[in-house]
């Protein structure tokens, strides 16, 4: 492992002495000194005597738990970067450690290739600070309730952004397919906020008709407009202090983003048919399907608003893309729906899960939970086999130059065999390409089972 010219300290903590062992040799580094314990308390004995750059510490800890242990960190060091360790950290850990000043939060099956690189960037970090003289401070401790469900690196990358921004009152922009779970997200901003004693206010700009829309966000006055029968406060009026989530914001039609434009730059705005103006204290975060930029580009919406609402960008991963999130989110749509209905439990058989994890999900998590709700409805015993699970085969619309892209492909098809067959082992082949080799991705991307897949790909050779 590669270290800067200035010797660092690391600093182990885990009660797994075997872990110690091997995370000691394969951190060993020149320049490197590598300190272990394996309890929270001598760590801080350690911290007291020692300038530790980094300590690497797993949560279960004796005789307190490593975010105790983080937080006395940060007490006595701030400077010093802490990577946490679990087996499955939960979505409250993970944020509450990133916000209380984690550098990182790692899984411990993931820590043979993921420790290493970790280390060598936080090492870097500490590296740039005594050059430029300037480390972090304390991040403050919150308690919020959203719950998320995962394991994946991808989504815990998300818990983890979600634990840096949630204390500023910087916008947020929040992107990712329809179903990924934006609203949770924004909740979670929201929850884990200096703001949360106030309420977080939620409107789908793209299910109000424009002429109502702007009634809606700042209100209106009596008789300002037909059916207008009593003065209204809209939702910026009811945020203030608290936040306001723009759900769908690519939706907004042009007239009423210039009129958020103004909130957003100055805090006023004027309820419609009034004269005076008024102002709110409103942290926005904002949700959406669309790719914004590609919108600015278009005319629809406006490029000075979008770079006002992304400040912060937190882009949330489709199901397809954290497959391992599956089980989990199966197990707890099972348990949720069960209980709500009154039901005897229902298990899912790993056959099932497999299943599960085959499908491409264009629905993502809503279309998971839906598809859960389905199976156990329609269940004919107590476990789920793959022939319980109701997959849709949900119509996909063709990406730009689709037809021309297709037209080209028949036109360098071999007069000799059947066209669809040549076609089929063609697809196969370019998405096996994509993979890397891998045939199990190249079978999940094109949602076929893997006899299929090389099936179609003998026809190739």
């Amino acid at each position: 492992m590669q270290t800067n010219p200035t010797e660092d300290t690391l600093l182990l903590v885990d009660p797994d002495l075997d872990f110690l062992d091997w995370a000691t040799k394969h951190l060993s580094a020149k320049n490197l000194r590598v300190l272990r314990c394996d309890n929270a308390a001598n760590a801080i004995k350690v911290i007291e005597k020692t300038s530790v750059s980094v300590v690497v510490a797993a949560m279960d800890l004796e005789p307190f738990d490593g975010p105790e242990l983080l937080g006395r960190i940060m007490q006595q060091s701030p400077q010093t970067l802490v990577i946490l360790t679990a087996g499955f950290p939960t979505t409250g850990q993970i944020i509450e450690v990133t916000q209380r000043g984690a550098h990182d939060v790692l899984r411990k099956e993931s820590l043979a290739f993921e420790l290493r690189p970790v280390i060598e960037s936080a090492l870097q970090i500490q590296d740039d600070r005594r050059a430029a003289h300037h480390p972090d401070a304390e991040m403050p401790k919150h308690d919020g309730r959203v719950k998320m469900i995962g394991i994946s690196r991808a989504l815990q990358e998300v818990f983890k952004l979600v634990g840096r921004v949630a204390r500023s009152d910087a916008p947020v922009l929040i992107a990712g397919e329809s179903g990924t779970g934006k609203e949770l997200v924004a909740k979670a901003v929201h929850e884990y906020s200096p703001r949360r004693q106030k309420e977080m206010i939620t409107i789908n700009c793209g299910a109000i008709p424009e002429n109502l829309l702007e009634s809606e966000l700042f209100g209106h006055e009596k008789g300002s407009f037909t059916g207008a029968i009593a003065r209204r406060a809209g939702r910026f009026e009811q945020a203030d202090g608290g936040t306001l989530f723009l759900d769908e914001i690519g939706d907004m039609p042009l007239s009423i983003q210039v009129k958020l434009l103004r909130v957003l730059q100055d805090g006023s705005f004027s309820r419609v048919g009034a004269n005076e103006t008024m102002t709110t204290d409103v942290r926005i975060v904002a949700a959406t399907h669309k790719n914004l930029s590609d919108e600015v580009v278009a005319g629809r919406f406006r490029e000075d608003l979008y770079y006002r609402l992304n400040v912060v960008e937190i882009k949330i991963p489709a199901l397809r893309e954290r497959l391992e999130d599956i089980p989990l989110l199966a197990e707890f749509f099972l348990q949720r729906i069960t209980r709500k209905n009154g039901m005897a439990r229902i298990r899912i058989s790993a056959e099932a899960v497999s299943t599960l994890q085959a499908h491409h999900w264009p629905g993502n998590v809503r279309e998971l939970e839906n598809t859960i709700a389905r199976a156990c409805a329609l269940a004919s015993s107590q476990i789920l086999l793959p022939a319980d699970i109701p997959l849709a085969s949900a119509p996909r619309k063709a990406p730009d130059g689709f037809n021309a892209s297709l037209d080209k492909l028949i036109n360098t098809a071999p007069t000799d065999m059947n066209l669809l067959d040549w076609l089929g082992g063609e697809v196969a082949k370019r998405i096996l390409e994509r993979s890397d080799g891998d045939l199990k991705e190249a079978s999940i991307a094109m949602n076929l089972p893997l006899a299929e897949l090389r099936k179609l790909l003998a026809q190739k050779k």
